[in-house]
């Protein structure tokens, strides 16, 4: 796994990438390649590339919304929301267009009808999603927009921005310092953003969204912006096997942990081959992030692994590849004999 890592940066699938992987309390590989930033523009080779670290940060990309998922499910717990009511109960706004019975259930299951994305990007404010009506077919349907919703009714209901409720409630308790949204310096390069291949013009972007949308909106977002280390997302991943618990804190009950994971997920995606390789199948659940971003969790042997790679710099594939993300992920799988350990051993 360690060994086909350092081969990406050579083959041109990203500039540089952190891995980590583990079992249990383990972490088990925690390897870095490549360079932090290896062009200053498309077309610009730095003359001394900045290598990448293990400690480096990456753009998560849409790895941010497994938080803001976490961030509702704390909320529920609070009993401050209800799955099953509408989106609508908490912001009204919303419920416009035809979009009043769209439940917080079906944001999180991207089930609501909403279309992939809007362009908030050309200068248009929440204005243009509480105009938007769904489309017919209420099927799986994978949008930003579920969140971008979800991320008003977590506000609405807590009456806290979601960077400071992400911090209260998970990454402060588990003393995730290096999770947090931008801006982050010496956060490894994504992409020179430039149209046409981008939907705006702003350069080489370093430890600033990289997504268009969430920088029109902010920077904190509900399905992008959030930064992070591999150490990071491996106590993240932890925590999650563990039922919401990692050492001493708490921060899910196990319940609620369960309904993250479980088919058809919330948040999650589950047993999906393309970047889970042969994880896949008995329950494994993650994400991708389009910076390149990936984590995958397997509940069945206790293993995670977490690959951060900047696939985008200097500029983002046309179409992208996940190969190397569902190959580490069969690697990982291959490795790992025999079911998980007991649930007391794990802390």
């Amino acid at each position: 796994m360690a060994a086909e890592l350092d081969t990406l940066p050579a083959v041109h699938w990203c500039g540089g990438a952190v891995l980590a992987a583990g079992r249990g309390p383990y972490l088990v590989v925690h390897r870095a390649t490549g360079w932090a930033q290896r062009w200053a523009d498309a077309r610009t080779p730095l003359a001394r590339p900045e290598p990448m670290r293990t400690g480096t940060r990456f753009d998560l990309a849409s790895l941010t919304k497994l938080f803001t998922a976490v961030a509702a499910l704390r909320a529920r717990e609070c009993g401050l929301l209800e799955l099953d009511a509408p989106a609508s109960r908490y912001v009204p706004e919303f419920g416009a267009a035809g979009k009043a019975a769209v439940t917080v259930r079906q944001l999180l299951t991207h089930t609501s009808g909403l279309r992939p994305e809007l362009p908030f990007h050309d200068g248009h404010g929440l204005e243009l999603l509480w105009s938007q009506a769904p489309l017919p077919d209420r099927g799986h349907r994978y949008s930003d927009l579920n969140l971008i919703a979800l991320q008003q009714v977590v506000e609405r209901v807590t009456g806290t921005a979601l960077d400071a409720w992400l911090h209260t409630e998970l990454t402060g308790p588990l003393g995730m310092t290096a999770t947090g949204y931008g801006p982050a310096p010496g956060a490894a390069a994504t992409e020179d953003q430039r149209r046409p291949w981008a939907k705006a013009d702003r350069g080489m972007l370093r430890g600033v969204v990289h997504d268009e949308n969430a920088h029109a909106l902010g920077g904190v977002a509900g399905h992008a912006g959030l930064f992070s280390t591999a150490a990071d997302l491996a106590v993240f991943c932890r925590t999650l096997l563990n039922g919401g618990r990692h050492g001493a804190a708490r921060v899910l009950r196990e319940e609620s942990a369960a309904l993250l994971l479980d088919p058809p997920g919330l948040g999650f995606a589950v047993d999906q081959p393309w970047f889970m390789g042969e994880l896949a199948g008995r329950g494994a659940a993650g994400h991708t992030g389009f910076t390149g971003t990936s984590l995958v969790l397997d509940r069945a042997t206790d293993t995670f692994l977490v690959l951060l790679a900047t696939t985008v710099h200097p500029v983002r594939p046309t179409p992208p590849e996940s190969g190397p993300r569902a190959r580490a992920a069969t690697r990982l799988a291959r490795a790992v004999r025999g079911p998980a350990p007991a649930r007391a051993s794990l802390d």
